[in-house]
């Protein structure tokens, strides 16, 4: 078995009942939390929000979610359509200017057979990428080398969104992003 030193991951082991809320969705219990830092939310808006990937293809990987509890895309209202589309927008451009990435990969996973670990919460992937990211280690040691610490990539793209037009920093900690007039 191959094992990769992750001393920064027993925060996230050992945050208590994170994942147990009611209804055992852990992208319905994390934005109800005080502190965002710590659950690695990094920004909000009326019906979605920003959470870095705690298992991250290469840094910067975040999702976008809706606060709305289904796996379904039909679901989604109109207004939470939007909200979800333009906080994507507003990520790739945080994303831009925090990570400088060459390019980015961007997706749902709808369903068990699409590889969607969260199947009943939907969920946009939002993954930077770099010329030449992807080396030998994945195909010849079956290991994913992170080469930045989730909170230094937090506190990156914390900083990125809080630079763009119409945000503030909320008691949460997160930047909260306001609607854009239509």
């Amino acid at each position: 078995m191959d094992q990769v030193f992750a001393p920064w991951r027993i925060e996230w082991v050992e945050r208590g009942d994170a994942n147990d809320d009611s209804d055992g969705c852990v992208f319905c219990s994390l934005p109800e939390q005080a502190n965002d830092r710590e659950n690695w939310i990094v920004a909000r808006s009326e019906h979605a929000y920003v959470l870095l990937n705690n298992y991250p293809y290469n840094p910067g990987h975040a999702m976008v979610i809706p606060y709305s509890h289904t796996g379904e895309y039909g679901d989604l209202s109109d207004q939470v359509l939007l909200d979800h589309a333009r906080l994507k927008q507003r990520t790739f451009e945080a994303l831009d200017r925090a990570l400088d990435p060459n390019g980015f990969n961007a997706g749902l996973n709808l369903g068990r057979a699409a590889g969607g670990s969260i199947g009943d919460h939907l969920h946009t992937h939002v993954v930077p990428r770099w010329d030449g990211d992807t080396n030998f280690m994945p195909v010849i040691g079956d290991t994913k080398v992170i080469v930045d610490a989730i909170e230094n990539t937090y506190d990156r793209l914390h900083e990125a969104f809080s630079a763009q037009e119409r945000t503030y920093i909320a008691d949460s900690g997160a930047v909260k992003v306001e609607a854009q007039n239509e």
